[in-house]
């Protein structure tokens, strides 16, 4: 048969081919958002813990015998005081850099934060000595010094005995705190010493020039913007500055002196900034006792007359590690270069600090 002008090609089977079908328009494939998917699982998993929380503090209790004795309707987990005569030994943590913070909540850092728990310890009659578990380079004059003199008030008005245990880093401001208690007790690896007195700044002047950004303050006096980033500091301002950071190293010098029953003169060949081990701090006379956190408990127990094995209290602590860990990881997925600043420290404002800063 022949071909006509309006015959159809045939396919392989002998059936006419069908058109190929035009491709269809590829989609543009949907951005992968795994950060939002980890931020919302993050801050969904805190707002569970904030209202875990929330039952067990908020729980109410119920009346019991003629009395009107209080009985929780909760069991008591271990480190909460129950109703018996048992007598404690208190444990508060003093983690990371000592700076006035935040100190509402129960998982809340900082010096105010820390010094409300250290008065709750001090308040309570089952708790007969205080252990403070120091693992911290230091922090801002003011705010270890503030907590210092609550140590003091502790062992004093409140006649509790206070052993300072010392764990990876006790150094600056950490033995600030220590030089406070009745003993010390820590590594031979601990880091211990740093006596000394810090005044951090940064010129970023240039990089402000590059950027075309030019400050122009406008200021009562030659010495308001002393410290300031984006110039240099003057000879005067130096001195100034040296005569405020030598002030406040006399301080230490006599904190130091007086805790540990030494002469300033005693002390101050060691107190150049440098680090020692626990095991050189001994030796010297910066601490008492070399142990772990246990030998620092039952020593605490003994100075507080307990009797037998010391039962521990550890205060605010049960969901401090949690927020600590979500709100770290939160910060991170929030803004990483921002996150690795601020661990830098240079974020940071300037001021005086009593801190270890390698």
């Amino acid at each position: 048969m022949s071909d006509t002008p309006d015959d159809k090609p045939q396919d392989l089977a002998g059936l006419p081919a069908e058109p190929a079908p035009s491709p269809e328009p590829s989609r543009p494939e949907e951005p992968r958002r795994p950060r939002r998917l980890a931020v919302k699982t993050l801050i969904g998993l805190y707002a569970v813990s904030l209202l875990a929380a929330g039952v067990l503090l908020m729980r109410p209790t119920s009346k019991d015998g003629p009395a009107g004795r209080e009985k929780s309707s909760l069991k008591l987990p271990k480190g909460l005081l129950s109703s018996s005569k048992k007598e404690y030994v208190g444990v508060v943590q003093i983690d990371g850099a000592i700076f006035q913070q935040d100190g509402g909540g129960v998982w809340a850092k900082g010096s105010s934060a820390w010094g409300k728990r250290l008065e709750r310890l001090a308040k309570k009659s089952e708790v007969k000595a205080i252990v403070l578990a120091i693992n911290s380079p230091g922090g801002s004059v003011g705010s270890v010094q503030e907590l210092h003199a609550l140590l003091a008030r502790i062992r004093t008005e409140h006649k509790k005995p206070v052993v300072a245990q010392l764990g990876d880093v006790a150094a600056s401001g950490g033995y600030y705190l220590a030089v406070a208690c009745d003993k010390i007790v820590a590594h031979p690896g601990t880091l211990v010493g740093s006596i000394g007195v810090i005044f951090n700044t940064m010129n970023v002047e240039g990089l402000m020039a590059k950027l075309g950004v030019k400050q122009a303050p406008i200021k009562s006096g030659k010495m308001k913007d002393i410290g300031s980033m984006s110039r240099p500091m003057t000879e005067e301002e130096r001195a100034l500055l040296q005569s405020v950071i030598d002030n406040a190293y006399g301080q230490f010098l006599t904190a130091v002196a007086d805790g540990r029953h030494m002469t300033v003169d005693t002390v101050r060949p060691f107190a150049d900034g440098r680090i020692v081990t626990g095991e050189q701090a001994l030796k010297l006379g910066f601490v008492d006792e070399l142990g772990d956190s246990w030998h620092a408990v039952e020593l605490a127990a003994r100075l507080g007359g307990i009797s037998g094995k010391p039962e521990i209290y550890r205060e605010g602590e049960a969901l401090s590690g949690i927020m600590d860990m979500l709100e770290s990881r939160l910060a991170f997925l929030r803004g990483p270069d921002l996150a690795i600043l601020g661990r830098l420290g240079v974020l940071e404002p300037a001021g005086l600090e009593y801190r270890w800063r390698p």
